[in-house]
């Protein structure tokens, strides 16, 4: 179903495709009863995850010297980190999947400790391997320099597999 949606997004989503699969990917991990806008732990860690890796995204911008509010895709004014939540899209999958893998039945302090260390867990990138957090950076800096040189191909994208 998702690569169903996928192939059926319009320009600026006027069919809701995107919001479809959300709610079909969601339900994959979490159950068919799960909602994002449910008071849980499973959101609490999502949201806290997403967060930090956000900011993550914000620092690689602004050092590389580029504003955070002109997204590519994202565009909406009262978001100052438009383009961090574009290019941050990707990572997400690395906070659900851990997410997931340690099924929080509470989201407190310890929790937020034990999410915090995805980002030391190693990806391959540009046929290296690479820590999480290190990762965004030189995926960031890749994307920039694609966008310099009108090349998408330019974009390197990390990987799982060690």
């Amino acid at each position: 179903m998702l690569k169903i949606y996928g192939e059926e997004v319009q320009h600026n989503d006027a069919t809701n495709r995107e919001g479809h699969a959300a709610k079909v990917y969601f339900n994959a991990l979490f159950g068919k009863g799960y909602t994002r806008d449910d008071d849980c732990s499973i959101n609490a860690a999502l949201d806290y995850g997403y967060a930090v890796l956000l900011s993550y995204f914000n620092r690689e911008i602004v050092s590389s010297g580029y504003l955070t509010q002109l997204g590519l895709f994202h565009n909406n004014k009262f978001n100052p980190f438009n383009l961090s939540s574009d290019l941050m899209e990707p990572y997400r999958a690395i906070i659900d999947k851990e997410v997931v893998l340690n099924n929080f039945e509470k989201f407190e302090s310890d929790e937020k400790h034990q999410l915090l260390r995805v980002f030391d867990n190693y990806v391959n990138i540009n046929n290296q391997i690479q820590t999480v957090s290190n990762s965004i950076k030189i995926y960031v800096q890749s994307v920039f320099y694609a966008l310099e040189e009108e090349n998408e191909e330019l974009v390197k994208l990390y990987r799982y597999e060690l």
